[in-house]
Formats: structure tokens, sequence, C-alpha cells
């Protein structure tokens, strides 16, 4: 799964506080009144046990000890608010183990908790875009599922997370992130579809969105909707990006694509179809 680390690492910022409990909060002095918060309430414990046992379910590194925790903790507290996180963290580790179809399922627990949480309707919609075959009977159904999922997260995105108490930079850094997924999604949609005009504006929403780090298949994608629409030019410019963007690993899938879409769109440039030798 493409740039797992970054959304872990923006997410840390606020994983523990998530499930400060209400005792553990300052109280106001007297005579103060406690400031309303700005923005979404993040989800809180009720109790000190229930704390705990986020905690204790938190720190759990593999997908599937995060799954077990977050089902029995769903069991043991069905009225938490911290439900929908843990199986968000349990989401994470199975997408950092790049196992689509139990990231799938956690993002959908999620949902059930969250129907308008960002990064779980990313999620699903990541999995049935590049999961989605052509012989699927349900394949409509699937690719509609996966543009619905990824609109729904540009609106949400801007409501439905917590803001009150975390630094803006990184709010706004994990926001610019999940709207570059969400674009990369409908991108790849387009383009699967052959709907080129369409692919290009939204995957260069992906790309300009968040330059911090540029996704390499965003970007290769980009060039081939420009190259499908004859702008030659600009689609050799993202296709030369690719390549640099893939050249720690020009062996794999994005990297061998990335080169066979530059020389095709060089050999272009230069006057010679592809497949023919340079005239001498």
């Amino acid at each position: 799964m493409k740039r797992a680390a970054i959304v872990i690492a923006v997410l840390g910022m606020c994983a523990w506080s998530f499930g400060q409990d209400k005792t553990a909060q300052s109280t106001p002095a007297a005579g103060q009144t406690q400031p309303v918060p700005a923005g979404k309430r993040p989800p809180q414990a009720k109790t000190q046990p229930e704390f705990e046992a986020y905690k204790a379910a938190m720190v759990l590194n593999d997908g599937a000890s995060a799954e077990k925790a977050a089902a029995d903790f769903a069991t043991k507290y069905p009225d938490s608010e911290l439900r929908v996180v843990l199986y968000k963290s349990a989401m994470q580790k199975f997408q950092q183990a790049n196992d689509a179809d139990k990231m799938m399922d956690m993002a959908q627990k999620a949902l059930t908790y969250d129907p308008d949480d960002p990064e779980a309707l990313v999620g699903v919609a990541q999995v049935l875009t590049e999961r989605t075959r052509d012989t699927d009977l349900d394949k409509d159904q699937r690719l509609a599922e996966a543009k619905k999922d990824a609109e729904r997260a540009l609106a949400t995105v801007d409501t439905d997370l917590p803001t009150t108490g975390y630094p803006a930079d990184k709010l706004d850094q994990f926001k610019r992130y999940m709207r570059s997924e969400a674009y990369a999604v409908i991108g790849t949609l387009a383009s699967n579809g052959e709907r080129w005009p369409e692919a290009e504006t939204n995957l260069r929403k992906s790309i300009d969105v968040f330059p911090e780090q540029v996704d390499p298949v965003a970007v290769l994608r980009l060039a081939i909707a420009l190259d499908k629409q004859n702008k030659t030019a600009e689609a050799l410019k993202y296709a030369n990006q690719a390549v640099d963007l893939t050249k720690d690993r020009a062996d794999s899938a994005a990297g061998k694509a990335a080169r066979a879409e530059q020389d095709r769109l060089t050999k272009l440039s230069s006057g010679t179809a592809p497949g023919q030798n340079s005239p001498k």
C-alpha cells in the first residue's frame, strides 16, 4: 500500500490523546469557565479502565493482534467512542503489511461506528479500486462504491476530524494527505475507464495537494493520461519524474512501467515511433 508510513506518522500526533478519559482532564479554577473547544471533540474514554484497555490495544504491532484487541475492546466497552480508533489502528497495521483484504475489513468495521470517517472511507475506496477485476460480477457496484467513498472523504475530511488540541500544521498535513489519496482513487478510476481528461484533473490534484511525498504511481498515471490525450511533451515530463521517484526500485512494477512509458514518450518526442530504431 502506498505511502502508508505518512498516515501512521501523522496520526501518531493524536493517537494517545484520543483516549484521555474525562477524569484526567484539567478542571478550570474557581471563577473561570472552560474554553469551548473548536471543531469536533476527540473521542474519549469514560472510565480509567476503558482508557487502560485502549492503551494496551494501541501498542500492539501486528494486524491480527490489533484486530483481536479491537474486537475484545468493542465487546467489553460496547458504547465506547474509542472503538473506531482501534479498528483504524488495525487497518493501518494491515495496510503496512500490504494485506488489502484485511485492511478493507478493518476500514469497514470502523465505518460501522463512524460512517463519515475520511481515513476509513479512503481505505475502502483504495482497496475496491485496486482489487476490482473486469471479471468480477459486481464490478460496477464495487467501482461505484469506491468513487462514492472517495468523494465522501473529500467532504468529511473537513467536518469529521477532531481538531481540538492538535497542532494546526499536523492537522493540515493529514487533511492534505487524505485529499491526495482520495483524488488518486478518483483519478485511477477515471484512468481505468479511459476518461482521460477526468483522470488528468484528479491526478494533478492528488500530486499538487501533498507535495511532501509525491506518489510515483499517481505521477505515472498522470503521464499516461496526458499521453493518451497526445500531450506528449508534458507527459514525458511526468514520466521522467516517475522514473526519478522509482530510481531505488527500478525493478518494481511501478519502476518498470515508468521506464517503459519514458522510453515510449522519448521516442515519440524524437520522431521515432515506439518499437523502431532511431535513424542513423
